[in-house]
């Protein structure tokens, strides 16, 4: 008796693994983050509470908070509808124009999607991409290149994600851990659980979706913890890589993020790490921008500026850094990208461990991604074997 199993059945049967796998790792790292579940106890009662004295915060606010000391420096005018600067390490908001305005954010939405996603699908995986991966992508995208067909390695994928904001590469791995309308509501969750109530996530490439907004605030909350994980802040700080393209080649792909390139004109910021750039035709030019001087971390948001081109986000951005490093010491915190449970945990030392860290392999996974490993492969080989017992019933009973 022989026993097969098609390209198609053991994809999918993969597939599966890493759905199921995905589902429990939010849980799994909100309670190694020390962070509760989404849905807080005490229920929609807890829930208000909470939000009503989050909106006691000067942040929500209109028009510009900051709290300068005698010596402080001016902030700068920018013409951006929203923007945040904020300390990465102890998370304290320095200053903020209306920081949670709800705007459209384009890709900059996909650092949520990373935050989401990336725990469960180790770079060495590797991916026959099939038609219905990439279904559904929406007219205009932002591609890397992913071809139907081909086999791509996870990190391959990431680096599409990071540096070219690939949708294609979003579909695919979307696909990989459970489908679109899943991985959004995954990432809600996540967003939730970061103490990010201002985003509603619909499309999770970041594409113009009817509802889907996000505010300053949020996407600084989602820099920041993005530069706590290595992963991550790997990722978002690659300037350039090869992608994998057709008979065995490979081509070039560099970051669409100019202040980190120093591309098209735009001077490059020293000591900047990161971290993701956007645009669509509704969310206008949105920025997150990290950079590390003297020991500090700073993460900047800036959405949709008014004036000054399409390079403006990068000015604006560079703008604000400056002020933020300047006023070190000369300003008092307007607020805190930190969940109010949180805060008594945090202290001036809390830097983003991603900034300090070694660097892992980037085709050697470490342990958080060794473990997702196992699991998967432990998940996989229980339907495998499911699989098999069936087969035989059938066999046997032929």
């Amino acid at each position: 008796m022989t026993i097969g199993f098609s390209s198609r059945a053991v994809r999918s049967t993969c597939m599966l693994c890493a759905a199921g796998l995905l589902t429990l790792v939010p849980a799994t790292a909100a309670a190694r983050a020390g962070r509760p579940d989404p849905g807080p106890p005490g229920g929609a009662a807890a829930t208000a509470a909470a939000a009503a004295a989050a909106k006691s915060s000067p942040l929500y606010r209109s028009g510009t908070q900051v709290r300068p000391r005698p010596a402080a420096p001016r902030v700068p005018e920018v013409s951006a509808l929203s923007w945040v600067v904020a300390d990465a390490g102890t998370g304290d908001v320095l200053a903020a124009n209306d920081a949670h305005r709800e705007l459209p954010p384009a890709s900059t939405l996909k650092t949520l999607f990373a935050l989401t996603v990336l725990p469960a699908l180790p770079g060495g995986i590797r991916h026959e991409v099939a038609p219905e991966d990439l279904a559904g992508i929406g007219p205009g995208s932002s591609l890397v290149g992913v071809v139907e067909g081909q086999t791509y390695r996870v990190s391959d994928l990431w680096n599409g994600v990071f540096l070219n904001s690939g949708n294609d590469a979003v579909h695919v791995l979307a696909s990989l851990t459970g489908g679109w309308s899943a991985t959004a509501a995954r990432m809600q969750a996540e967003a939730r659980a970061l103490g990010a109530r201002d985003t509603h996530v619909r499309s999770p490439d970041g594409y113009d979706a009817p509802g889907q907004v996000s505010s300053a605030y949020d996407l600084a909350v989602f820099g920041r913890e993005g530069l706590r994980r290595p992963d991550f802040a790997r990722y978002c700080a690659k300037v350039d890589a090869m992608f994998p393209g057709r008979d065995g080649g490979s081509y070039g792909i560099m970051n669409t993020n100019r202040l980190l390139t120093g591309a098209d004109g735009v001077a490059p910021y020293p000591g900047l790490i990161g971290v993701k750039n956007g645009y669509t035709s509704n969310a206008g030019n949105t920025l997150i921008a990290a950079a590390r001087r003297d020991g500090r971390t700073l993460v900047v948001t800036v959405m949709n500026p008014q004036e000054g081109g399409g390079h403006a986000v990068y000015e604006e951005a560079r703008a604000l850094l400056d002020w933020g490093f300047a006023a070190a010491g000369e300003v008092d915190p307007v607020g805190s990208l930190v969940p109010e449970d949180e805060r008594p945990r945090q202290g001036p030392q809390a830097v983003p461990a991603a900034v300090t860290a070694a660097k892992p392999a980037e085709d050697s996974p470490g342990w958080p991604e060794s473990g997702a490993i196992i699991g998967v492969a432990g998940l996989g080989a229980g339907v495998m074997a499911l699989a098999l017992r069936l087969k035989f019933v059938r066999d046997d009973g032929s």
